[in-house]
């Protein structure tokens, strides 16, 4: 995939962003990312972890708490996709973090879209 595209998911507009697109790294990004969203009728953000700068999950970075923010002020729920154990394992506060947001029904990390697909179908 080389665009970021909008894809239906148990009835939600997903966009799904490329791996090789600009970096989730600050506020700018993620409000870059809402408004294609909001403006592709996307109700969902999927980014690969491939796309999500590293001081995202350095938590004392501040970056996640911003970026996240944004997500929750304008009502887009975010889903980070892949596999995020290297960093989980190096943080138990990271760890704790994903563990805490995955129960939740606005920010998730996710290893795969199939996985995606089914939280959003739990949540109805």
């Amino acid at each position: 995939m080389a665009t970021d595209d909008v894809v239906p998911l148990s009835g939600v507009n997903v966009l799904h962003c490329a791996p090789d697109g600009p970096p989730l790294d600050g506020e700018r990004a993620a409000l870059d990312l809402i408004g294609d969203a909001m403006g592709r009728d996307a109700q969902v953000v999927a980014v690969p972890v491939a796309r999500v700068a590293e001081d995202f999950f350095r938590l004392r970075s501040g970056v996640a708490g911003a970026v996240i923010q944004k997500f929750v002020t304008y009502q887009v729920r975010l889903a980070v996709v892949g596999d995020v154990t290297r960093h989980t394992d190096d943080s138990t506060a990271l760890r704790d973090f994903v563990h805490e947001t995955n129960q939740g029904g606005h920010i998730w990390f996710l290893p795969d879209l199939a996985t995606l697909d089914e939280k959003l179908r739990a949540a109805g």
